[in-house]
């Protein structure tokens, strides 16, 4: 799943960075676009998802919660770090031009960080409180009212309860002002960005149930069919005429919309599984697993060979055909970042064997 986000967030970036004004008028640019919706609520997913099974495996090893919250808490503070060293190498290559206001900027690596934090605090408190007594359970519901609370409160942290007492720094990190007074879409504060995290904790969880282990075919499967119950029912209740919100934008602070991404990520999720069990995961070479094993160094790294002043093509100034050529540019070369990443660290001929265990993988 994180190869598959990598690639849409390649083809979303390229498209976005060099097409020309013409080109991007075209219904090939807003179909490139809107597969670009889903790179973001994927690798925060998958955060949540990786975050569980971290949290079960240090549960199974008898550690005390305070001990489990910290170990993860400071992996959530390290991937924070490098989103800040991030937004430091980016206005330090565009010296000259980048205002220092894009050094506080919010960013996919920051609501990560932070969400991994948060779902280390909220696990502990579970732990804590609850014990070990019927926990999975308790670490399952907690963390799917979390990310529907999340959800719920999105609409008015962005209009009518914006924390304006705030400086603009750290109201960012609630609703994406920035320093322009109004909320950004283009930015990933915790609402509502966290709340795919806490999605991913709870199906997490879910897959390390008993349950689920013993029935994993029919865990997958009943993964996507609600997926598809949860896009239907979301599509239902953005029809009905009346709002809870005074202010209703379905495509940045809808919980309707949150529930129909949540959705189609449980039908990604299944399909990522029959892909790893029964189709060309098994076959042995994938670029897509390749680079979902490299995901944050090729996002590190493309980021300044298509938006920043390493360019390959030149921005807003191609057509489709040539835009295409820098896309496939772009994946080879990361797809060979990534293999020599991983031989480096000496894992290269663990690839395929890691996701032929395809609940890992999922």
């Amino acid at each position: 799943m994180r190869g598959l986000a990598c690639f849409l967030m390649f083809q979303t970036h390229c498209y976005d960075s060099w097409l020309s004004g013409g080109a991007r008028q075209s219904k090939f640019f807003t179909y490139s676009q809107l597969g670009g919706t889903f790179p973001a609520p994927l690798f925060l997913f998958l955060a949540g998802t990786s975050f569980a099974l971290v949290t079960e495996k240090l549960r199974q090893k008898n550690l005390p919660p305070f001990q489990i919250a910290g170990t993860t808490i400071r992996r959530g503070a390290e991937i924070f770090g490098f989103g800040l060293l991030f937004r430091l190498q980016e206005y330090l290559i565009a010296w000259g031009w980048a205002p220092k206001s894009d050094l506080l900027r919010v960013d996919i690596l920051n609501t990560i960080g932070l969400s991994m934090m948060l779902m280390g605090l909220v696990c502990w408190l579970v732990l804590a409180w609850g014990g070990h007594d019927h926990a999975k359970l308790a670490l399952i519901l907690t963390s799917a009212g979390t990310a529907l609370l999340i959800s719920l409160l999105t609409p008015p942290l962005w209009t009518t309860w914006r924390p304006r007492w705030l400086p603009w720094p750290l109201e960012s990190y609630v609703n994406g002002v920035h320093n322009l007074g109004t909320p950004q879409p283009w930015l990933f504060p915790i609402f509502p960005w966290a709340a795919f995290a806490f999605a991913g904790l709870a199906v997490g969880f879910m897959l390390q149930s008993q349950w689920s282990r013993r029935r994993e075919t029919a865990m997958f499967c009943f993964a996507g069919v609600a997926g598809i119950v949860l896009v239907q029912s979301a599509r239902r209740l953005d029809a009905q005429p009346r709002q809870l919100y005074a202010v209703y934008d379905f495509w940045h602070t809808s919980p309707n919309f949150f529930l129909i991404r949540v959705g189609m990520l449980l039908v990604i999720l299944a399909g990522s599984y029959a892909w790893c069990r029964w189709g060309a995961g098994q076959w042995g070479f994938s670029p897509l697993i390749l680079l979902g094993r490299a995901s944050l160094l090729v996002y590190w790294v493309h980021i300044e060979f298509v938006y920043g002043r390493f360019s390959i093509l030149p921005k807003r100034a191609v057509n489709i055909g040539t835009a295409s050529a820098g896309l496939l540019t772009i994946f080879l070369a990361m797809l060979a970042l990534a293999f020599i990443r991983t031989r480096w660290k000496g894992r290269g001929t663990e690839i395929t064997a890691w996701f032929r265990r395809p609940l890992r993988a999922a």
